[in-house]
């Protein structure tokens, strides 16, 4: 078991500044919602987006029942951010 929370991040982003935006879910353990904001940011251009725009923050109290979520929380609890985009 982790021993950080997992959190959902929920935003828009774009892969040029002032592009066409497309929504965006990160999912990712964090101690707290500092850590995670910066971590998503940092996850996000680490995947080619040069703007995000993030909307809301919550706490995950287990496994999603559908996917892709719930196999994106099995990689968070291994520790990767889970980056699911919504073209």
């Amino acid at each position: 078991m982790i021993e950080a929370s997992v959190f959902i991040i929920i935003g828009q982003v774009s892969r040029e500044e002032g592009g066409e935006k497309i929504q965006v879910h990160v999912m990712l353990a964090a101690p707290d919602e500092d850590s995670a904001v910066r971590e998503t940011l940092n996850a996000l251009a680490r995947e080619g987006f040069a703007e995000a725009d993030l909307d809301q923050i919550g706490l995950l109290e287990g496994m999603p029942d559908e996917e892709p979520h719930s196999t994106a929380y099995e990689g968070v609890l291994e520790g990767e951010v889970a980056v699911i985009t919504f073209d």
